[in-house]
């Protein structure tokens, strides 16, 4: 059993942290892929489904591991093969991605997020950490944190103690002085605990209230429902704090 120690910083993930990930990127990838219907009408052939533009993405990262931490050539990349498979103009592309960005920064934040965010910034400098490529400045919530990080801007990705290291740096404390709060089991829990952190596991499906740390090594030293029961932890007397209790993990 693992019991949070002394926190000076926090870090937090973004997608399925703070807003659901999967209703933005199905947004943005439908979106464009009805632009490029209309500004290039031969891609029709290629883009049967708006899925096809993730496939293409997938494809053209397989082929250019050299880009990996570089979400916007990927994507632009993804683009413009979709062009040349379709006998368009590939000088489209950069059009193509403004459009996919601006509605990949639509985002729908949790209920929980903001009044968290909101407490949690009084306290603690707050880092956001993530391998996506939102933009809280365009989001919303950028006021909330001292620094942001994601592949691009640190050259590396969770679950790689840099990117954390990173965070650190930031926000000018120790790693054992920093939580790093995120959805993810082995990006954000086991990559944060891998570099020194302390880690906050938030499992926000209802349907996995009783779900068991299942990873080798050390477990996170919470587990929580939502952003609420994190500030509770912290803080039993935080007023933010009104959801389902956090769990510590064993």
């Amino acid at each position: 059993m693992h019991s949070l120690a002394s926190i000076a910083a926090i870090s937090l993930d973004l997608d399925d942290t703070l807003w659901a990930f999967g209703p933005a990127v199905i947004r943005a990838e439908q979106t464009l892929h009805d632009w490029l219907l209309q500004q290039a009408p031969r891609t029709a052939a290629v883009l049967t489904s708006p899925q096809v533009l993730g496939e293409l993405r997938a494809r053209f990262q397989a082929s250019r591991p050299d880009l990996a931490h570089n979400l916007r050539e990927l994507r632009l990349g993804s683009i413009r093969m979709a062009l040349e498979i379709a006998d368009e103009d590939p000088a489209l592309a950069q059009a193509a991605y403004d459009v996919f960005f601006a509605a990949r920064q639509r985002v729908d934040f949790f209920e929980d997020a903001f009044p968290a965010l909101e407490w949690l910034s009084g306290r603690f400098p707050l880092v956001a950490v993530s391998n996506g490529n939102a933009s809280l400045k365009v989001t919303g919530g950028h006021h909330f944190f001292q620094a942001a990080l994601n592949p691009e801007s640190a050259g590396c990705a969770k679950p790689e103690a840099a990117i954390f290291h990173a965070a650190v740096q930031a926000a000018g404390c120790r790693p054992e002085q920093m939580l790093h709060v995120g959805d993810d089991a082995d990006l954000d829990v086991v990559g944060a605990l891998a570099a020194g952190l302390q880690a906050a596991w938030v499992v926000r499906d209802a349907a996995a209230d009783a779900a068991r740390w299942a990873r080798s090594g050390q477990a996170p030293h919470l587990i929580v429902r939502d952003l609420y029961a994190l500030c509770r932890a912290i803080d039993p007397n935080c007023p933010v704090a009104r959801a389902m209790p956090a769990r510590t993990a064993h």
